[in-house]
């Protein structure tokens, strides 16, 4: 195992613990001269920061490409980067059950095979209240694999608490109901659900010191219509809608996004020297060339190459 390994074991129990999700990938083969060894381990997050290491600044690029999508989809993979043509021929990623092999140009040789598991965080949901529904809530959502926290109530919930979990709900029957809205907003939980009749519901909204499209993200009334008439029922119906919102964020396709503001890795481009796929990230290599034209690399060696010759490359650009 590389001496590196503690540290990351720390790291991933960090991660782990702020409910952060990331990728671990592993070296399982290595085949000379790849610089990459059995055992070396890598942490991929969701920005498309890489700790630890798989290999070069060209291995890396491809394990960051790949690690993003086993985040999204949630399904482990074993990658094969080999500096040799795919069997079909085409350069184009091979996908079968359970591994994806991809041809890197810019390898000096050798082949890695990489195991990729995706670890993302058992759904943190908030409530507050201490009506039944809230009560029903915190018996169903163990069941589901959910962690369910209880709120410390309006002035002791800040963004900073909330930082990390998937769901807040409201079921406090009118008792601090807007500061905790709005600290989620600023968390940017992806699912805020109030308990409210639809009048009432629409009225606290509107006393919200938030504009009309941020407002829209809080459900109210809470929950899917399936005709619920008690706690328990309307508990369901809620976390029903919380699983509509939690799965449907993990199976996203990729997000288009302005070059310079790419979301959490999700942007690709494509090398205009070598044709690797690439993630756009904060570390990826660029090139302006001039106006609002930018090109990114798997290395600084590509970038080099460009910056030397642009004209020789100016076909290739952003997917």
């Amino acid at each position: 195992m590389s001496p590196a390994a503690p540290p990351l074991e720390a790291r991933m129990a960090e991660l782990t613990g702020r409910h952060v999700p990331f990728v671990k990938a592993t070296v399982v083969r290595a085949r000379r001269p790849a610089s990459a060894r059995p055992g070396d381990t890598a942490l991929v997050l969701a920005d498309g920061r890489v700790e630890g290491f798989v290999g070069g600044a060209c291995a890396e690029a491809t394990v960051r490409v790949q690690a993003l999508r086993t985040l999204r989809s949630g399904e482990s993979l074993l990658l094969r980067i080999s500096p040799q043509e795919t069997a079909d021929g085409t350069g184009e990623p091979v996908v079968e059950e359970g591994a994806v092999s991809v041809a890197n140009p810019c390898l000096s040789g050798g082949e890695l095979e990489i195991f990729l598991e995706p670890l993302r965080p058992v759904p943190r949901v908030v409530v507050l209240g201490e009506s039944p529904i809230a009560r029903a809530l915190a018996a169903f959502g163990p069941v589901l694999g959910y962690e369910i926290t209880e709120a410390s109530g309006a002035e002791g919930t800040t963004p900073e608490d909330l930082a990390g979990s998937q769901a807040l709900v409201i079921a406090s029957h009118g008792r601090g109901e807007e500061p905790v809205l709005v600290s989620a907003v600023r968390a940017g939980v992806p699912y805020i659900g109030l308990v409210a009749s639809p009048r009432r519901g629409a009225a606290v909204l509107d006393g919200l010191p938030l504009d009309a499209e941020v407002r829209a993200r809080i459900h109210t009334p809470a929950g899917l219509w399936i005709g619920a008439r008690t706690p328990g029922e309307i508990a369901v119906s809620i976390l029903a809608e919380v699983i509509q919102a939690v799965r449907g964020r993990s199976v996203e396709v990729e997000v288009e996004a302005p070059p310079e503001t790419p979301e959490t890795g999700s942007v690709t481009a494509v090398d205009p020297v070598c044709g690797m796929t690439v993630s756009v990230a904060d570390s990826t290599p660029y090139a302006d060339e001039g106006g609002d034209e930018r090109r990114w690399f798997c290395c600084a060696g590509c970038r080099a190459a460009y910056e030397t010759n642009p004209a020789r490359y100016a076909k290739a650009g952003a997917s």
